[in-house]
């Protein structure tokens, strides 16, 4: 269940409580399902118009004033039940994260094209490594859908037809797992002395498939994917096969005090194909092995909310992420920065707005830093402007802006817009309540006969001769 339905669901329960009512009853009134609760609690998503549709029902039927009163806060909401009926935390006050929002990512990369821009720059690196053996060895810390790695392994087996592949992808989403096992059984063919591993692991744990904590990793849920026969659809239909054991596996819960999505079962799923074992044996990872680590190439697209310190992007995620590089193994990070029409679109709504507080040059200052004398074993390349900052642009059609811009374009805009800002959804009611927000998406369309977005990105590689 991710942040967003875990958060919905709470909602749903406290008023039903608060009124008395049955949750049956209550999502047949509303969405006509009695069954909604179940669902949600199953990990099953609902679409944003039915959650609208949900909360809507809750805002007008609660009860005055001894009733469910949802309270905008900071960065999230928490429900309390005021007079008589007072319940104390009734959910918990850690923020809602706007990247777990599915309908909104979705509606994001199905209309703008930044992950290919990403790739585009990951595929750069691969001319300063130099694998050895056993393997050229790949981490991506933030699979998503697999857009990025799949083009990006593609680039790698051009560059390295006959070396064989360890790649490793840090996911939490149980959804962005099943979209990027669709994408595997081709890269599987094009490229077959491959093993590719998933894991819901930390940031901390993730390199080296291993979990930190003891008792974790006597739990460690090890799924080991032997993939049978020589076409892409015999293993299309055998990864689809393994469902149930991705649902058991990929279950997350929210942490209280950050609302960052944590795993109740920490998971490494291996892949690999059946009849390339023998070549491959030096490496599929073995169980209760540490056979992370040493990489060639790190990818961390976006691995953070933009509103985090530098401290913690740092401790949690690059520091992490530097060690587990091999001798001249790089790390590329690219991240949003802002200065660009998606940025000008939400400060015509909030005038104060900024998301971007942390650039490269303070993550590498810091990363700096964290390492103290361990820095000296890296290299530290921010890049100047020129090279640094990735462009990519909204989707549209040349004829799509004119004097009067369709509204299915007005909306993609500002979506992608308060995405990438990663504005809140408590903040975004009133400014859609009042439609001033599609007035200001077609000026800055008309304006920039379009809208983009500006990433900035930075490389740390390992010194060779250490």
């Amino acid at each position: 269940m991710n942040d967003a339905t875990g958060l919905l669901l709470k909602e749903v329960e406290a008023f039903c409580k608060a009124v008395g009512m049955a949750e049956s009853t209550f999502g047949r009134q509303v969405v006509n399902d009695g069954k909604l609760c179940t669902r949600l609690r199953a990990g099953k998503n609902v679409t944003l118009e039915t959650a609208l549709r949900i909360r809507e029902h809750i805002s007008q039927q609660s009860p005055q004033p001894d009733s469910v009163e949802i309270k905008p806060e900071s960065e999230g909401s928490r429900l309390k039940v005021t007079g008589s009926k007072r319940m104390k935390h009734v959910t918990d006050d850690r923020p809602f994260r706007f990247y777990d929002n599915r309908q909104k990512y979705l509606a994001f990369v199905n209309t703008c094209n930044e992950k290919w821009k990403v790739a585009q720059r990951a595929t750069q690196e691969l001319t300063h490594i130099r694998p050895s053996p056993p393997a050229l060895r790949l981490f991506d810390a933030g699979v998503g859908d697999s857009t990025v790695l799949s083009h990006l392994m593609r680039a790698m087996h051009r560059r390295f037809p006959t070396i064989p592949f360890f790649i490793v992808g840090k996911e939490v989403s149980l959804e962005d797992v099943r979209l990027t096992l669709e994408k595997l059984p081709d890269r599987f063919i094009e490229h077959p002395s491959s093993v590719i591993i998933i894991t819901n692991l930390y940031y901390a744990e993730a390199p080296w498939l291993m979990p930190n904590d003891v008792a974790k990793a006597s739990a460690l849920n090890w799924l080991e994917m032997p993939l049978q026969g020589d076409s892409a659809h015999e293993f299309g239909e055998q990864l689809r096969g393994i469902d149930k054991e991705l649902v058991d596996g990929w279950q997350v819960k929210a942490n209280e005090k950050s609302g960052n999505p944590m795993y109740v079962r920490p998971s490494v799923l291996v892949m690999f194909r059946e009849d390339h074992r023998f070549l491959l044996d030096d490496v599929i990872p073995k169980r209760g092995q540490a056979a992370g680590g040493d990489y060639d190439l790190i990818l961390a697209s976006q691995p953070w909310r933009a509103r985090m310190n530098a401290e913690f992007k740092v401790r949690h995620v690059l520091a992490p992420l530097a060690k587990s590089l091999r001798p001249g193994g790089r790390l590329l990070t690219a991240q949003s920065c802002g200065e660009d029409p998606g940025l000008e679109l939400v400060r015509k709504i909030w005038p104060d707005e900024d998301p971007f507080q942390v650039d490269r040059h303070e993550l590498i200052k810091t990363l700096k830093e964290y390492l103290g004398r361990g820095a000296q074993n890296y290299n530290f390349n921010a890049g100047s402007e020129a090279k640094s900052i990735i462009r990519y642009y909204m989707h549209t059609l040349p004829t799509e802006i004119s004097e009067a811009i369709g509204t299915s374009t007005l909306f993609a805009a500002w979506n992608a817009a308060i995405y990438v800002g990663q504005i809140e959804d408590e903040r975004l009611d009133p400014v859609i309540s009042s439609g001033e927000y599609l007035d200001a998406t077609a000026e800055i369309l008309h304006k920039h006969n379009g809208i983009w977005f500006n990433d900035e990105t930075f490389v740390v590689s390992k010194k060779r001769d250490i």
